[in-house]
């Protein structure tokens, strides 16, 4: 079946999304969505093994709960891509709201450039799923807030050797996964309950399958990349918040 094309300009995402369903429905295994303007929910739910393109600039929540389909933006993104989502692949060519990867649960995102706040935030993590972020430039403050499990790497492709990195509240009472940061980042800015050390090289290679995927979709060089030192965030125990919780 060839690809589907829907023009969405000037249309509200109901009727949009209702078209993407139908389109999945009657089989299509990929779908091109043109003149994309704020619409809301694209791919939210999902399941299969579908490819849609978004051009333009989706709105918020964008492949919600989606089970497998691949969906690939050219341009950038609302806030909270990847909410919880379970399986498949999100690709933004370009930046991305607030709330990224909002309580991610599985799947991949890579965001070719920047994020917004709470990037990460109440990431999950059950058995064999894992889900993976990957900013390809820097994240505002509260990155990877309450994170349960999964992984976040951030390369900050702008700079060529980064300074420290510095925003507010990174891994703010995280108790599970782990994140990696490209340089150093400064200690004022860890929140409750996590730690940074430099990452070591079996630590670093670890995750190196992730920043290839990264770097072959985007056009960087992983081994300019890695050149550099990352900085490894984990938390410290299962309850970063147990002494709220008990009295003498």
């Amino acid at each position: 079946m060839p690809a589907v094309e829907i023009d969405a300009n000037g249309m509200h995402y109901t009727p949009l999304n209702q078209l993407v369903r139908k389109a999945v429905k009657d089989g299509a295994s990929e779908i091109v969505l043109k003149n994309v303007m704020g619409q809301r929910f694209i791919g939210d739910g999902l399941v299969g093994d579908v490819k849609i393109t978004v051009e333009g600039v989706p709105g918020g929540d964008l492949g919600m709960f989606m089970s497998g389909p691949t969906i690939i933006v050219k341009g950038n993104a609302d806030h909270a891509p990847g909410n919880t989502m379970d399986s498949g692949c999100i690709v933004i060519h370009g930046s991305s709201g607030d709330a990224t990867a909002h309580s991610m649960r599985g799947g991949k995102v890579y965001v070719r450039d920047d994020i917004g706040y709470r990037g990460g935030i109440h990431m999950k993590q059950y058995q064999d799923k894992r889900p993976i972020l990957v900013i390809g430039g820097n994240a505002r403050a509260f990155l990877g807030e309450y994170m349960a499990g999964g992984l976040i790497i951030m390369l900050r492709m702008g700079e060529e050797q980064p300074e420290p990195f510095e925003e507010m509240g990174i891994a703010s009472g995280i108790h599970g996964g782990e994140i990696f940061i490209r340089g150093k980042v400064a200690d004022w800015t860890l929140g409750i309950g996590s730690a940074a050390l430099p990452a070591t090289p079996e630590q670093l290679a670890s995750v190196c399958t992730y920043i290839t995927e990264f770097c072959d979709m985007f056009g960087y060089d992983t081994k300019r990349i890695l050149t550099s030192p990352f900085t490894r965030i984990a938390p410290v125990s299962a309850r970063p918040f147990a002494n709220k919780y008990t009295w003498e």
